[in-house]
């Protein structure tokens, strides 16, 4: 199944190739999938100055017919599962079954922004009092201009989605930029777009160097920026950004706290496949777990257990959970960061090693005795590792969940109501996610997270509020 992908930029309309070119390798056998164009500072310019133009166009759009463009991509998507879930695997390091998983995903994303797009309105507005009385107002909504979408590795597809579907949904012109580490699929789904009704210039698709994104980030003639990505890149984007509105969905340090009343065999077999699936490369992974001295050593004891029959390996192995990691770089980094802990006083429980260097393969690894000044407690490990620590009671657990500076959802494995009353006040998150790991998620929900965790929140009625602003309309009857 192993074949070289052709794949180019897609630019006002067409696709376009260029001189320079990033080679990208299937990341557990390491041959190389495709050889994508870096686009130049010319095609970045037509990219732009098409998106501009585009939107006398597209913003008059009805909303039927922007529904119709998001119908013809289901369709095509669709049409073609098997082979988006193939090339998300092999370029992502993503298990065939999740990344089949997210294709199906991103179907439902569309299908969920369909209904969106029919249902999304101004609202009428309270006036008939003071000066207002005998008068009629409501608001219409508008987009606020062209959005640059910058889209991670972990999701090529779907978290992409999250930004296209909406400017799509509200007749904004929109350019993504896909991650150097997986830009194929993005690149592929512009084949896709270009059978359907866009307008020219509507969506343009289009991996280019930093230095340009940069100067994107700070053309004021893009009006939005919606970036998805680490925390440190975020917040800088956000600096140079300008006037533009910003939203950002970024890093994450997930917490879940076990309490006594909790189904334990459950709540261990779930936390196992949120800890160490995708290689805990997801911004919701779990990465710590706090359990109330009672149940530890019994919640312990079938966690470990689920942990050794977590299978490891090729991607494309039906059974595989934890596959490779996206770069030699960041193996050596998580490795380094284990070893460094131990040296701290961290004991492992399992794992903690390189299984394979040549695929980025590392083995799913439990830490406890961990402290907050060590890497794998404060930071992101986006890495197959998760701490599990012994809590004296509930409300410490919760305390110790939010030491952190990430706050993107935590989970809380409880049937005492007192419990979950206290986590859904007290959790400093975007979710709080009851007897389920903090890794769940479904695409119409409000999704993001607060501190270092980002602005705004994802799901499409969401993001088209953000893509649009509001314009008053007052009648005198």
């Amino acid at each position: 199944m192993e074949k070289m992908y052709n794949v180019k930029n897609y630019i006002n309309g067409r696709f376009a190739g260029s001189d320079a070119k990033l080679p990208v390798y299937q990341k557990y056998s390491g041959k190389l999938l495709a050889e994508v164009p870096i686009a130049t500072e010319e095609q970045v310019e037509e990219a732009v100055g098409s998106a501009v133009e585009s939107l006398h166009i597209f913003k008059k759009f009805s909303a039927e017919k922007r529904a119709s463009i998001l119908k013809d991509l289901h369709a095509l998507l669709k049409q073609n599962t098997e082979k988006f879930s193939y090339i998300i695997a092999a370029e992502a390091g993503k298990p065939i079954s999740y990344a089949r998983s997210e294709v199906n995903r991103a179907l439902d994303n569309i299908e969920t922004g369909i209904r969106a797009v029919l249902e999304f309105t101004g609202k009428q507005v309270p006036m008939d009092y003071l000066n207002g009385k005998g008068k009629t107002a409501y608001t219409l909504r508008f987009p606020v201009g062209p959005v640059l979408g910058i889209t991670p590795f972990n999701f090529p597809l779907n978290l992409a989605l999250h930004k296209l579907i909406p400017a799509i949904g509200v007749g904004a012109p929109v350019i993504l930029k896909p991650a150097p580490q997986a830009p194929v699929t993005l690149l592929l789904l512009a084949e896709l777009l270009s059978q359907t009704g866009l307008p020219k210039g509507a969506v343009n698709i289009l991996f280019t160097s930093n230095e340009l994104s940069q100067k994107m980030v700070e053309d004021d003639r893009l009006k939005i920026l919606s970036f998805t990505g680490s925390d440190k890149v975020g917040w800088k984007l956000k600096s140079l950004a300008g006037k533009k509105k910003v939203l950002l969905e970024m890093g994450g340090n997930a917490a879940a706290v076990v309490d006594e009343t909790a189904d334990l065999k459950r709540a261990a077999k779930k936390l196992v496949y949120g800890s160490f699936l995708n290689a805990g490369q997801i911004c919701i992974s779990t990465q710590r777990i706090y359990v109330v001295e009672p149940v530890f050593e019994r919640f312990l004891e079938y966690f470990i257990d689920e942990t050794r029959q977590t299978k490891s390996g090729d991607m494309f192995d039906p059974e595989v959970v934890n596959s490779s990691m996206i770069s030699r770089k960041d193996l050596l980094r998580i490795d380094d960061w284990v070893k460094e802990a131990v040296s701290q006083g961290a004991k492992i429980l399992e794992g903690g090693k390189i299984l394979n260097e040549n695929a980025n393969l590392y083995a799913p690894t439990v830490l406890t005795d961990t402290m907050p000044e060590m890497k794998v407690w404060s930071e992101e490990a986006f890495a197959p590792i998760v701490l599990v620590e012994k809590i004296k009671d509930f409300k410490k657990a919760v305390a110790m969940a939010n030491n952190s500076r990430y706050g993107l959802q935590a989970g809380v494995f409880s049937n005492n109501v007192k419990h979950v009353l206290y986590a859904q006040n007290h959790l400093e998150v975007g979710g709080v996610i009851i007897n389920d790991i903090p890794g769940f998620r479904i695409d119409g929900m409000p999704y993001g997270g607060i501190k270092d965790s980002g602005l705004g929140r994802e799901g499409a009625l969401y993001v088209m509020q953000d893509f649009t602003e509001p314009r008053l309309i007052v009648m005198d009857s």
